[in-house]
């Protein structure tokens, strides 16, 4: 089975993308700064989560990959111990991106001009 790219550049795409991105950037600083285990889950699923919004067909799929990601920020925010100034920042506003992303292409929120 080949892997087919498609990319349909919309607002729900750009904010799953900055919400991951910006999974992936706290994850990797909290990486550093020695949260090991989650840090090394939520890499993962944040990457994956980016890469199946460019690559169809994707076997769980970008809403359970969200989910997940989702979950685990949440988990990082709770077992957190001392964070720098602004890396709880990171998360939250990670987390809102993606919830956001979930809500808009569930469908249950029609805004006009939006494609979900």
């Amino acid at each position: 089975m080949p892997l087919e790219f498609s990319v349909v550049i919309t607002l729900p795409f750009i904010v799953a993308l900055v919400g991951g991105v910006l999974a992936i950037v706290d994850a990797i600083a909290r990486l550093r700064r020695g949260s090991a285990i989650l840090a090394v889950i939520q890499i993962i699923a944040s990457v994956l989560f980016v890469l199946s919004l460019f690559i169809a067909n994707v076997p769980f799929g970008a809403p359970l990959l969200a989910v997940v990601t989702i979950i685990v920020l949440l988990l990082q925010l709770v077992f957190s111990g001392t964070t720098r100034r602004g890396g709880a920042a990171i998360t939250v506003i990670a987390i809102i991106l993606l919830v956001i992303w979930l809500v808009l292409i569930g469908g249950r929120v029609v805004i006009p001009g939006v494609t979900g």
